[in-house]
């Protein structure tokens, strides 16, 4: 965070105040000597963003492919090398400007994977389970309580939250999170992904290549999201706060 001298107006009286504001970079994402993309981010956690991006993107098909990832705070370049059968020549050209701020780009269309299997998964969570996460989720950003302008992502048992990650994008934040869980091998089928956010149909991809049977999110979706999500028997909540929360989709997950 980097603090500020505001004004600060309140009832019509003027005073003079500091206030912090949350931290944006831009991180140009290099693979293999070409690069692929500039993500608007928090500086934090860059590894996990970037392997997180390139795996849901298609650009990293399995993390072993991963040779190395170097991060150049001075000119805020991921330098990383992917292994060459696994990084597509021609996929640089599928690029899919997304509904995220700083006009995000993936590189395949999110309605493509409605084509994929779908999920049969018997994983079952009690919705006061999820109240309870989602309570959680919102007081682990100390941030958020000073910014009001970051987003949240989380994974998590039905009984505790295993990884928490932040970043002024909703998109990159999800990134870090599946970064994040990559590296720890501790593998997507079982668990709930949190999100404080819009649910978009990019967003809904992104989980949809790690698996992940289940999502539950402060904010609302989109359209072609819950189509997306009943489509691949994703069980998606939204709006999911205090003792309310709306199922979308795939409410047999739900008991």
């Amino acid at each position: 965070m980097e603090s500020f001298e505001v004004t600060i107006i309140k009832n019509g009286v003027w005073t003079s105040s500091t206030t912090p504001v949350s931290e944006e970079v831009p991180l140009t994402i290099i693979v293999n000597g070409r690069e692929i993309a500039t993500l608007l981010c928090s500086p934090d956690h860059s590894s996990n963003l970037v392997m997180g991006f390139l795996y849901t993107a298609g650009l990293l098909q399995e993390i072993s492919a991963l040779k190395s990832i170097t991060i150049d705070k001075d000119r805020w370049n991921a330098i990383t090398e992917i292994e060459d059968e696994s990084f597509g020549e021609d996929i640089v050209f599928k690029r899919v400007y997304t509904s995220g701020c700083g006009k995000g780009v993936i590189f395949h269309n999110p309605l493509d994977v409605m084509n994929r299997q779908k999920l049969e998964n018997d994983m079952r969570v009690r919705s006061s389970d999820i109240t309870t996460l989602m309570k959680a989720f919102q007081k682990r950003s100390e941030e958020h309580q000073y910014t009001r302008g970051i987003h949240s992502g989380g994974l998590a048992y039905p009984e505790k939250i295993i990884v928490f990650r932040e970043d002024i994008g909703r998109h990159n934040a999800v990134d870090k999170v599946i970064g994040e869980t990559l590296i720890m091998d501790t593998g997507f089928e079982d668990k709930i992904m949190l999100a404080s956010g819009r649910i978009s149909s990019e967003i809904l991809s992104k989980i949809l290549q790690c698996r992940v049977p289940v999502i539950a999110a402060l904010g609302s979706p989109t359209n072609q999201a819950v189509k997306l999500a009943r489509e691949t028997n994703l069980t998606l909540v939204a709006q999911a706060r205090g003792n309310r929360m709306i199922v979308f989709s795939g409410e047999e997950r739900i008991i």
